[in-house]
């Protein structure tokens, strides 16, 4: 079975092609849903769908919400593309629900600083600013079918509002995980994001007056409805541990981990309405102190000379982060955590997320 599933998911992500959607390219919206602000799976590229944990989980794969003690707090502050004045604050929150369930959940706040109003008789501003922001709230529930089977579902909730003009949305998760080996050392997970019907901007600021000959008239303009930028995350990881005891290494059916681990990840992104990539990432651990880890988010056409080359999405290419962790005396699995990670945005300046969390 395990072999099955494996050989599935390296099969999608090997061979599929880097086709996307050239002709759908531009046609969505509500594009803040694909940033991910945690700092902890970012630093991978999001790389680790197949295992990320807890809060983490509701931008990359809703099952792994199941990968908590009991409780879990998460707040992160994203600096986007450095000196660009925009930001995103995330606070998340997961609660276990019985033996095998976990419900959580997530704001995310985008801000965009305060923008100078130009008008066609103003161009040169003076007349004041406004401030755009995007606000989206999701609800997720995971459950643990068996040891080896997580899924979960989501619900999210979309805002957007420019200066009396706003947008509003709804979007659906759904995902699914399978864990297998020694200590769990091999992860598959299949989810899809961000399925929902279309959005449209209204309000007054659609509104223009228009001066003629026989007085004033309110002109009242249509905005296109847009679509949602659903996608679909294939992706799988293995941990290694390293540096066993001599004891261990003599028995043939030692189980017991080390306290050094290396997880390898990737993940296939097929976007609906985008450039499909492909994401890898490394991990490196000792116990629950220390983590250091690196990605690499692949676009076709991504690395095509100094210019765009096809690609269509400033995050891509390299990733790193790190976190360093305090757990509580006698819970390996609790304890405070800072994450960081620093995502290269050429040709735009990098994306800084800093992360705490907090688990009981």
């Amino acid at each position: 079975m395990t072999k099955h599933i494996l050989s599935i998911a390296l099969a999608s992500m090997c061979f599929a092609g880097f086709a996307g959607n050239k002709e759908r390219i531009g046609q969505a919206g509500a594009n803040e849903l694909l940033i991910n602000p945690w700092a902890r799976s970012s630093g991978m590229g999001g790389a680790n769908s197949a295992f990320a944990s807890g809060v983490e989980a509701f931008n990359l794969n809703i099952s792994g919400l199941t990968g908590i003690g009991k409780t879990e707090f998460n707040f992160t502050n994203v600096q986007l593309f450095s000196g660009s004045g925009i930001s995103i604050n995330s606070f998340a929150l997961a609660q276990r629900v019985g033996e095998q369930g976990v419900i959580g959940l997530g704001f995310n706040a985008m801000s965009f600083g305060e923008i100078g109003i130009t008008t066609t008789a103003n161009p040169d501003g003076g007349q004041g600013t406004f401030r755009p922001q995007y606000l989206n709230m999701t609800i997720g529930y995971g459950h643990a079918f068996s040891n080896s089977i997580h899924g979960g579902g989501a619900i999210r909730v979309v805002n957007e509002a420019i200066n009396n003009v706003s947008a509003n949305g709804m979007a659906l998760d759904a995902g699914i995980r399978y864990v297998t080996g020694d200590n769990d050392r091999i992860k598959f997970g299949i989810a899809l994001r961000n399925v929902g019907p279309k959005m449209k901007y209204e309000g007054d600021g659609l509104s223009q007056v228009v001066i003629l000959q026989d007085g004033e008239f309110t002109l009242n303009q249509r905005a296109e409805s847009f679509e949602m930028p659903a996608l679909l995350n294939i992706g799988a990881a293995y941990d290694i541990y390293l540096l066993a005891t001599p004891a261990e290494e003599a028995e043939e059916d030692a189980k017991a981990p080390s306290d050094y681990k290396i997880t390898v990840a990737g993940t296939f992104t097929s976007n609906s309405f985008s450039q499909d990539q492909l994401r890898g990432g490394v991990e490196f651990g000792y116990k629950n102190y220390v983590a250091v880890r690196g990605g690499l988010v692949y676009e076709a056409k991504g690395f095509s000379a100094l210019g765009n080359g096809g690609r269509v999405n400033a995050n891509t290419g390299p990733t790193v982060g790190m976190s360093l962790m305090l757990p509580f005396k006698g819970k390996a699995e609790s304890g405070f955590s800072f994450d960081y990670s620093y995502r290269f945005a050429n040709p735009l300046g990098g994306t800084h997320s800093f992360g705490l969390r907090l688990r009981i």
